[in-house]
């Protein structure tokens, strides 16, 4: 804040393939103090310090990204194969991953199901309730990716002792499996809906940081979690999750509403921290009480399962939410605030070219395709 006004955010995006075209798009962050403690860390942290945006995994879930499933694959196999070449030294003395690809190392199919298997629209009266493959994920082999990483990486509260002695190279792989993975997941969920169900793709933005500083949440602002919900709006920001590790309601829908033994509790990871990062929703709202009839029965779900495992749902330290800071002003951005209009532009620009803030700017003049990409993000990392 700056002399009672609220001050926008700032942020400039290039052109994919033509570095000269550029367009902006603005902030208005929320007025709680949340907020206000992300806009300063947003500035003195990351923007005055200029540090390294992670453009290998920001724009998620975006069908037509050049960031294609192929090139996915053929960076996950190459994280794979850094790995298990630094476990040939002894080092780690660790068995080796399994390459990701087995038939053919460049292969996109050996993590969805191909679309010879069908893809069904739906219709007027809903799906018919065939149960077509067709670009469909599956899921054990990202699961079976995303455990290496957990395993190789630790949390941020525990470092893992693999990580700790591999060198930068293959630090660097091992945050390959966990960006990947995630980009490859959003990315086919996307590729489906397109063809399945267009209106429900889910397109959305993570910016992140190499070493953002982290601070400790207050439980002012964990009040964020009991008045956003999970609710998630079209041109909002919301605060990212700056740590590793599954949430209580990841643990509910991904293994099945399992009993919390001690085990299964020590994993999952409450959010105890903030930074200047921060997520942008660029799909269709899901909130409650509004056309997601599908949202609030899982939710009434979720809440009968807390009940069974003696956890509170409005027990603001179980993070069980989304941290809302702020909306994007869509008018003055794009000129409309149509979704569909929205996505038509924003898919040729899927590269942050510079924020700024406050009189604080910082630009960012890579590109992932860019020759000497790989280095530079290695050396980030000493």
């Amino acid at each position: 804040m700056n002399g009672g006004l609220q001050l926008t955010v700032k942020v400039t995006l290039r052109h994919s393939l033509n570095k000269d075209k550029k367009l902006s798009y603005y902030i208005n962050p929320d007025d709680n103090i949340l907020a206000q403690d992300w806009l300063v860390t947003l500035k003195d942290d990351i923007l005055k310090k200029n540090l390294y945006l992670e453009k290998n995994y920001c724009f998620l879930g975006w069908p037509n990204s050049h960031r294609t499933v192929e090139l996915l694959c053929r960076e996950l196999n190459d994280a794979v194969l850094t790995i298990n070449k630094f476990n040939f030294t002894g080092v780690w003395q660790k068995n080796n991953i399994e390459p990701f690809i087995i038939d053919d190392w460049y292969c996109p199919e050996t993590i969805r199901w191909p679309r010879d298997y069908g893809v069904q629209s739906f219709n007027e009266q809903g799906d018919t309730g065939w149960n077509l493959l067709g670009y469909s994920l599956k899921e054990g082999t990202l699961n079976r990716l995303h455990n290496y990483f957990e395993n190789l990486q630790g949390t941020v509260g525990q470092i893992s002792g693999w990580y700790k002695y591999a060198d930068l190279a293959t630090k660097y792989a091992i945050r390959q499996l966990n960006t990947c993975c995630h980009e490859l997941e959003s990315l086919v969920l996307s590729q489906r809906k397109q063809i399945r169900d267009p209106e429900w793709i889910r397109p959305s933005q993570i910016t992140t940081f190499f070493q953002a500083p982290r601070h400790l949440l207050t439980d002012e602002h964990r009040q964020g979690f009991i008045k956003n919900r999970y609710n998630r709006e079209f041109g909002n920001v919301y605060m990212h999750w700056a740590q590793i590790g599954k949430t209580v309601y990841e643990v509910w829908r991904d293994e099945g509403a399992p009993n919390l033994d001690e085990t299964m509790c020590d994993a999952i990871n409450h959010l105890q921290y903030y930074s200047g990062e921060f997520d942008i929703e660029w799909a269709k709202s899901v909130t409650q009480n509004a056309d997601c009839p599908w949202h609030d029965y899982e939710l009434s779900q979720f809440k009968v399962w807390l009940e069974k495992q003696n956890l509170d749902y409005n027990d603001p330290k179980l993070s069980l939410g989304y941290l809302h800071i702020g909306k994007i002003d869509l008018e003055r951005s794009f000129g409309t605030t149509n979704r569909q209009e929205i996505w038509k532009v924003m898919e040729n620009y899927l590269d942050i070219y510079s924020i700024e803030y406050d009189n604080c700017k910082a630009i960012y003049d890579w590109h992932w395709s860019d020759y000497d990409y790989k280095q530079k993000q290695t050396e980030r990392l000493k």
